[in-house]
């Protein structure tokens, strides 16, 4: 379409997408948990005129804390002062069905939704640490398909809770003493085999209608999650290729669910490295490597390969392993994929991936950064990029003053807000309540149901 805009988020891993960002000059090794960086970060993209803020989340005390800092403050709670900073700016939060009850976490997520005034979007994930685990009394992590199973439900009733309040249930006639119009506020009456929830929520709908369903998980379980419910989905991808093949088994699964494919968003991540020039950027690289730990991203690897890293010599190529039936399974496949395609050793790979996850990097000028992101969107394979700048908030800053205005010129970018919700700046649709009558507006088939 002629008029199709590019969608960007700011990934905000703490101080940045590389391990040694706190080490960079102008870090501070504290904004992990000082809610003014992750407002000051938001407020920097919301001048550039981003979707959403989004924050990654771990319940556990979790990744190599001896080398770089983590992911420690609950979501939600740095979203609400983020919320309180900004105006238009999207705010999405990952939030595991793992470890969390439908009833509460639609009730927070509802809460922050109407804050915002319809600005929330929820990170559907499962978990998979073992030390998040035994934080909940587990002494081992339930099976894969077993999580999404649970998810599945989990986002089912969700949904529904949302759902449960029609449009037009709050009244507050203060003439004819009418609050609430209760007919038209739903008990869910949920029973399944993970979850069994009456409701309905005590918490009515946002300006949006719902917050927008996100979903992170590559594998094939995780697809399956995605395709059914997910209205944007956070991608991995190294070439077009995998994008195009990805957005295909998407669009086709999802709409072997009732759903128009087409109108989900998905959002690669893409980490730049960005300066005046070519060599200024590389030198840029270097830096931040030789303030990186070796064995940080030795064990970062070996982690997501789920072997011995003494089993990996830096200098030859990755040995044979086994896929685990377990764990990171995207970032798995990402890993192998490229190692095998590119024939890259241990070294080359842990370059490759940043040392920090695994997605795509870009380092170059701000026109080389404009290029990449032009030619990826134009192909139709993805809808635009869920953005880690290499250091938080000096990268996000660079690309937004010297980036955005190339997108902006080259006709792909917006240069205002059209709206003030997430749906909005994604171009979805108000979801109609599914506990409406049938003559109210059908819900956008893009949604969950």
């Amino acid at each position: 379409m002629a008029d199709r805009q590019l969608h960007l988020n700011v990934n905000a891993l703490n101080s940045g997408f590389y391990s040694s960002a706190w080490r960079a000059e102008g870090s501070d090794p504290r904004a992990f948990v000082d809610v003014r960086h992750y407002v000051r970060v938001a407020r920097i993209a919301e001048r550039g005129t981003f979707d959403a803020i989004f924050l990654a989340d771990v319940p556990s005390f979790a990744d190599r804390p001896e080398l770089r800092p983590f992911q420690a403050l609950e979501p939600t709670i740095v979203l609400a002062h983020v919320a309180a900073a900004t105006e238009h700016l999207g705010l999405i939060g990952t939030a595991s069905t793992t470890y969390n009850d439908p009833y509460n976490l639609a009730r927070r997520f509802a809460s922050l939704d109407i804050a915002s005034n319809g600005r929330v979007g929820w990170n559907i994930v499962t978990t998979a640490d073992a030390s998040a685990s035994r934080n909940f009394g587990f002494d081992e992590v339930e099976a894969h398909a077993q999580r999404y199973e649970r998810a599945a439900e989990f986002a089912d009733v969700v949904t529904a809770l949302w759902d449960s309040w029609e449009d037009d249930a709050f009244v507050g006639d203060k003439a004819s003493g009418r609050f609430i119009d209760t007919s038209r506020v739903h008990p869910i009456e949920h029973r399944g085999r993970h979850f069994d929830v009456r409701g309905p929520l005590n918490v009515p709908r946002s300006s949006q209608g719902r917050p927008v369903l996100v979903q992170a998980g590559g594998s094939a379980d995780g697809q399956r999650l995605a395709a059914r419910h997910a209205e944007a989905i956070f991608s991995v991808a190294h070439s077009l290729e995998e994008a195009q093949a990805f957005a295909a088994a998407i669009r086709a699964q999802a709409r072997a669910f009732g759903r128009r494919g087409d109108d989900i968003v998905i959002l690669p991540g893409l980490c730049t490295i960005i300066a005046s020039t070519a060599a200024e950027a590389r030198r840029r690289e270097e830096e931040l490597w030789a303030l990186a730990s070796g064995e940080y991203g030795l064990k970062r690897v070996a982690g997501i390969l789920k072997v011995d890293p003494a089993r990996l010599d830096l200098d030859a190529e990755l040995p044979e392993i086994e896929r685990p039936a377990d764990g990171m399974q995207t970032f798995f496949d990402a890993l192998v994929g490229a190692a095998r395609r590119d024939r890259l050793t241990v070294r080359q790979l842990i370059r490759r991936f940043g040392g920090s996850t695994g997605h795509r990097v870009v380092v170059g000028t701000p026109e080389e950064i404009a290029d990449d992101i032009e030619t990826w969107f134009r192909s139709g394979a993805v809808d635009g990029f869920n953005l880690m700048p290499d250091v938080l908030p000096d990268g996000l800053e660079v690309f937004v003053d010297h980036v955005v205005p190339l997108l902006r010129r080259r006709g792909i970018f917006r240069t205002g807000y059209g709206g003030r919700t997430l749906r909005a700046h994604f171009g979805l649709a108000h979801p109609a309540s599914r506990f409406a009558p049938v003559s109210a507006p059908p819900a956008r088939a893009a949604t969950s149901a």
